[in-house]
């Protein structure tokens, strides 16, 4: 593992520290100590007692890669963790230390764990998405009428905006956060089914006890233990490939706007950053690389969290295992995109005049479409199509603007004033609906914030 090498590239300390080892243990002894909490409220255990386990669940006594060591035997790191719990807790109270762990399985406290892992790593990545958010509203708003060549299949095919840009980024954006809150606030829920997710050693306390369990940790109580039902967890992947996939979609389209023949962006400047070891000229967009880095890995994440729905009956033999490193790893990728995209779109430079020249490099080819659709009013659509398409390859061929070629033209000539045919060559009479387009983005916006 060379995780100390190259996650802190891809990965801010806040998001590494959210789903390290100590923090899973933390909430592993949060699930232990909420457990033996709502026991005590059903009556199961003495109240004294669960004061008792709660007051040993302090992370700091307790070694994350020791208890994983020793849970290589077991699987998983809940038998050591319960084994040392245990111990602590007998130091205290013997009577105390029988109640550790009562009635629950090593799964119940290892999902119950991954969901507040979650929730607080859903939090941190939410606070950044806020960010984009709000940064690509102003982006939008700023650049509402910044003319710029639309571009399919990376050939410039009709004029349009910076802000219908921002706007698309936007929009994708709003919808990747609000399945993402969905998913943090209504989707995590305790796990508490024992052994066989019957809850049998409860006995009839049972369902009261997981109520209090969920109460305790303010999670979701289940209708039914979830034990080989992982479509809590693939939801959760799910909403993490969607940010994913937006936040890969905005590095996209800055990498090829800010390369040196295209220039219309470029990141924010800062000390060392994007520099090359061999070439001192070149300003890499090094923060939308590593974003669509991490965003792809998300993506690959993702899909290993959902194989794991298949299981075996009441316990899976494997699938649940693949769970934890890629649910850590894809919550912590995630994090570090949406960070590095914040920084990007909150102080992207945006080069109005760049994207203007770069519009006029076909020499008006761009807005064949219009002549045409102009001149079709006069001569019929297939005649106006076959003069303005001879007259574009004469441009492509011979470097003279489509103005001039359009001009030379007898038969356009009869029916297109030289007046007309330069209204029908502004793009900016040709951006149809991009405006109300950006308004609409924003009214979402601004609706939505949350």
């Amino acid at each position: 593992m060379a995780g100390e090498l190259f996650r802190p590239i891809f990965v801010p300390d806040e998001f590494r520290e959210a789903v390290s080892g100590r923090a899973w243990l933390r909430a592993m002894l949060d699930a232990e100590g909420a457990l033996a909490m709502a026991q005590a409220r059903t009556g199961l255990i003495p109240r004294q007692a669960a004061e008792i386990i709660v007051s040993c669940c302090d992370v700091d006594r307790f070694d994350p890669e020791e208890i994983g060591r020793k849970g290589r035997a077991k699987g998983n790191p809940v038998p050591p963790l319960v084994r040392a719990l245990t111990e602590a807790v007998s130091r205290v109270s013997e009577d105390a230390a029988s109640h550790v762990h009562k009635g629950a399985t090593s799964q119940d406290i290892m999902d119950t764990a991954a969901m507040l892992v979650s929730r607080h790593a859903l939090g941190l990545i939410l606070n950044e998405v806020e960010g984009i958010a709000a940064a690509c509203a102003r982006l939008t708003d700023t650049n509402r009428d910044t003319m710029m060549p639309g571009r399919t299949l990376l050939q410039q095919a009709l004029p349009t905006t910076f802000g219908l840009k921002a706007a698309g980024w936007l929009v994708s954006v709003l919808e990747a956060r609000d399945r993402l809150f969905a998913v943090r606030e209504w989707g995590l829920a305790v796990q508490l089914g024992g052994a066989g997710g019957t809850l049998a050693s409860l006995g009839p306390a049972g369902t009261r006890v997981l109520s209090e369990f969920a109460r305790e940790l303010d999670l979701v109580e289940p209708v039914v233990p979830w034990h080989t039902d992982r479509v809590r967890v693939s939801d959760i992947a799910g909403a993490l490939s969607l940010v994913a996939g937006a936040l890969g979609k905005i590095s996209q389209d800055v990498i090829l706007m800010a390369q040196t023949e295209v220039g219309e962006v470029a990141e924010p400047a800062g000390e060392g950053r994007g520099g090359s070891s061999t070439l001192p000229h070149k300003q890499n967009p090094i923060l939308s690389v590593t974003a669509a880095a991490g965003a792809r890995r998300v993506l690959d994440l993702a899909h290993t969290l959902q194989a794991a729905m298949v299981g075996e009956h009441e316990r899976a033999a494997g699938a649940w295992h693949s769970e934890w490193e890629a649910l850590s790893d894809a919550l912590a990728l995630a994090g570090g995109a949406a960070a590095a995209v914040r920084e990007v779109t909150e102080g992207l430079e945006v080069y109005p005049e760049k994207m203007l020249e770069n519009l006029n490099a076909t020499r008006g080819l761009l807005l064949a479409e219009n002549v045409t659709a102009v001149a079709a009013q006069h001569l019929g659509r297939l005649e106006a199509h076959d003069l303005v398409e001879e007259a574009s390859h004469r441009t492509l061929e011979g470097g003279k603007p489509l103005r001039e070629e359009l001009l030379s033209e007898p038969r356009l000539g009869e029916v297109l004033s030289e007046e007309e045919i330069d209204a029908a060559l502004d793009p900016a009479g040709y951006l149809g609906s991009a405006g109300e387009f950006v308004d609409r983005a924003l009214k979402l916006y601004r609706e939505e914030e949350i």
